[in-house]
């Protein structure tokens, strides 16, 4: 075959026509050259982070998991500022591998080693001489609290005797007498704290964090005021187990004073109750039978919590609302199903006697005995803590563009008080 039929026929290409002409290459020589400078510089530009490790936002399943946890819009946006400062943090410490920065670790413990940190503490004491791990021979499994004032101290001393040595004994003292209390023996094994004038929520909230507490299985927060006759905390504890109540109290005998809802009344021939029949309370403050005050439901005079269910409790008290007045139509939150959770052991009771000695310790204003003033301040502080959860479980709806699905009608009308 000739070459001219080759070349016709497309067989035979001459090496000069596959050759760019030379200013198609110096076009891609200078792309290449541009492209290498550009990359250059975006890699100086931004420090050398691995994106798949770092979590710019917490997953939005943290904040929405809970429908009922009362965060606000404020406080989500907080968690992810903070979330974004650990991610600063972080990018920082990436740069030098000698120091340590580990953010799994508590808040503000990032720096340190996570085999080191000590999350929990106790309220055991310890002694100032031998080996740390032989100075506890026995741990109490629970721990009970008593707001106290010195006239109180036959009454308490009576309590405190109900109580086996598998409990911790916590004394807040309301009128700064302590060393009084000695001539009990068992005051000195007791743990005493003293300021004057302040309610059992203030000294909850500064002295019961969840992270102090977390040894007891169940923490008593009890008044000074209680008979307990026909009580006692063993069995009191078996039953709870046994019912598989979080949250509970003792029920409260007839003869108590102030029996303010029937939920809480001592019912015979049962060992614990859960609910009542919505028609034994007062008319219009039973809406919804499932819920507080005829289900779910204790009063703050004498509450029992787990562990588990103090750890949310600890979160809900507020800290300038010391009566905790509406604090107990509130625990419903803190575990769910509420109504089988939370419940009155009527097989172990107590008397509510009503005495005001907190009370007392008000100021007279325009010539009116001290209590008043004590407990116009209590309702008040009722009407803002209400006011207070259902503004933030309405934000919290808000944010996920929800409507407010949560039941208002057992808070009580707004009209009424306690």
């Amino acid at each position: 075959m000739k070459m001219e039929d080759y070349k016709r026929r497309g067989i035979l290409r001459l090496p000069g026509s596959c050759r760019r002409k030379p200013n198609e290459w110096m076009k891609a020589a200078v792309t290449i050259t541009v492209s290498i400078v550009f990359g250059f510089f975006i890699g100086v530009s931004f420090p050398d982070i691995s994106p798949p490790k770092l979590k710019l936002v917490p997953s939005i399943d943290t904040y929405l998991g809970d429908k009922n946890s009362g965060r606000s819009t404020q406080t989500i946006l907080n968690a992810i500022s903070v979330s974004r400062d650990n991610v600063s943090s972080k990018a920082q410490k990436l740069d030098d591998p000698s120091q340590i920065f580990v953010s799994t670790n508590p808040r503000g413990a990032e720096r340190l080693p996570p085999a080191i940190i000590a999350a929990e503490s106790d309220l055991y004491p310890r002694r100032l001489y031998g080996r740390p791990s032989e100075d506890l021979i026995f741990k109490p499994k629970y721990l009970v609290t008593f707001t106290v004032g010195y006239n109180q101290k036959d009454n308490i001393d009576q309590a405190v005797r109900k109580f086996s040595d598998n409990f911790t004994i916590l004394l807040f003292h309301y009128d700064g007498r302590t060393t009084e209390w000695d001539e009990f023996e068992w005051s000195k094994r007791a743990i005493h704290i003293s300021v004057l004038k302040q309610t059992k929520w203030w000294y909850a909230k500064r002295f019961l964090h969840p992270d102090i507490v977390a040894p007891y299985d169940f923490i008593f927060i009890w008044d000074e005021d209680l008979g307990v006759e026909n009580f006692n905390a063993e069995e009191y504890i078996k039953l709870v187990k046994k019912h598989k109540l979080e949250i509970s109290q003792p029920g409260l005998d007839l003869k108590s004073k102030g029996l303010a809802w029937h939920m809480t009344r001592r019912q015979e021939d049962v060992e614990v109750h859960k609910k009542i029949n919505e028609k034994k309370e007062k008319p219009g403050w039973c809406t919804y039978p499932h819920l507080p005050p005829c289900a779910a439901f204790v009063e703050i005079m004498a509450p029992v919590f787990s562990r588990e269910a103090w750890r949310c409790v600890w979160y809900l008290i507020q800290n300038d609302l010391v009566h905790g007045w509406g604090l107990d139509f509130a625990l419903q939150k803190c575990v769910q199903p509420a109504n089988e959770k939370i419940g009155v052991v009527d097989a172990q009771w107590i008397v509510h006697q009503g005495v005001p000695s907190l009370g007392n310790q008000g100021n007279e204003d325009d010539g009116k005995a001290k209590w008043k003033g004590v407990r116009k301040r209590s309702q008040k502080e009722w009407k803002m803590f209400r006011d207070r959860l259902f503004k933030a479980e309405e934000d919290y709806y808000k944010s996920i563009g929800v409507e407010n699905m949560v039941p208002k009608a057992n808070w009580v009308n707004k009209n009424k008080t306690k």
